[in-house]
């Protein structure tokens, strides 16, 4: 503030100075009277410079499992989520785990089961639903592209829900259910009740709540479910959509890069992000000869589910090269 004061009473000198023109302004000083001959001397003018003065940044926010030093818990692939699930979907067979009980918040894997309880519940896919004031996000305070006033089919709504993670998209899709949002959510929970889910709960549809919370064996079951679902598949394994918007085409993309990865044969995906929560990746995926079904919750860092996934691709490759090796021998 010292800085700042010095450098606005240097300005405020310099402008009363007679005869010197304010570096701020944006007029030019008259011309004197004189001959044709006569050059009018140029004064230099210093410009003065206010330094913003340096804000400090905003420490992070925990998330639930740091809070819960779920991150502590050590692991031999050294992953950066603190819970990871790795079950092979024909046998049951659990491949890798950690922390599979912790009950953390879901992000937007909740759109999994928003997905699934839209086309349980045979509404029709071309019906026009309509992003109004009710969508906005009131939990995060969280933009859209899709403006209040925007249209688009059910399942437009439903593909950018699950490609790009929409919220509004999401939300249009509950609100527009028999009975309204309330009763959505309730087919949620009474869907995760159904499928075995004990550690999950829903109280919306998008996942920008951090009330939104389920288990990692939770969630592989919900997968497993989702996976079966061809349109689900579809949907959530798109790379790219233009989506017209009123009179313009708008690109939506995947909110998972290892859609375009040759080394991954995704079935069904979905992401997830809010701060309590940390980074989410749930997939179903076929690798190394098998069907598999990977969740990874409360990972830190930008890329860091990614790179988990990808150790437990190259763990598991390298356990199949030795089951292979030890066979031979």
């Amino acid at each position: 503030m010292k800085t700042f004061a010095a450098a606005l009473l240097s300005l405020s000198l310099t402008v009363a100075l007679p005869g010197v023109a304010s570096a701020a302004s944006d007029t030019k000083p008259k011309a004197t009277k004189t001959s044709a001959k006569t050059v009018a001397p140029t004064r230099k003018v210093r410009s003065v410079v206010l330094r913003k003065t340096a804000v400090a940044a905003t420490p992070a926010v925990a998330t639930f499992g740091q809070v819960a030093g779920l991150h502590e818990v050590d692991d031999p692939l050294s992953l950066k989520s603190s819970v990871a699930y790795v079950l092979d979907q024909n046998t049951n067979e659990v491949l890798f785990s950690k922390n599979p009980q912790a009950v953390l918040p879901i992000a937007s894997i909740t759109k999994l089961m928003t997905a699934l309880v839209v086309v349980e519940s045979g509404l029709p896919m071309d019906e026009k639903l309509t992003v109004t004031e009710e969508d906005r996000d009131t939990e995060k305070n969280t933009g859209s592209r899709l403006a209040f006033g925007t249209t688009l089919t059910r399942g437009d709504m439903l593909h950018l829900a699950l490609m790009s993670s929409e919220n509004r998209a999401a939300h249009a899709l509950g609100r527009n259910y028999p009975g309204g949002l309330e009763a959505f959510v309730a087919a949620m929970n009474a869907k995760a009740i159904s499928l075995g889910m004990a550690d999950t709960h829903y109280v919306e549809p998008t996942g920008l709540s951090s009330r939104n919370q389920s288990s990692a064996a939770d969630l592989a079951k919900l997968v497993n479910v989702t996976s079966q679902v061809p349109l689900l598949r579809d949907l959530s394994t798109s790379r790219e959509a233009r989506v017209a918007l009123g009179k313009r085409l708008v690109q939506f993309r995947s909110t998972n890069g290892l859609l375009s990865n040759p080394l991954w044969d995704i079935g069904l995906q979905k992401t997830g992000f809010i701060n309590e929560a940390g980074k989410c990746l749930v997939m179903q995926a076929r690798m190394a000869g098998r069907q598999l079904i990977m969740v990874f919750l409360d990972s830190s860092g930008k890329a860091s589910r990614i790179a988990d996934a990808e150790r437990i691709r190259k763990w598991l490759s390298s356990q199949g090269e030795s089951a292979t090796a030890s066979t031979k021998l």
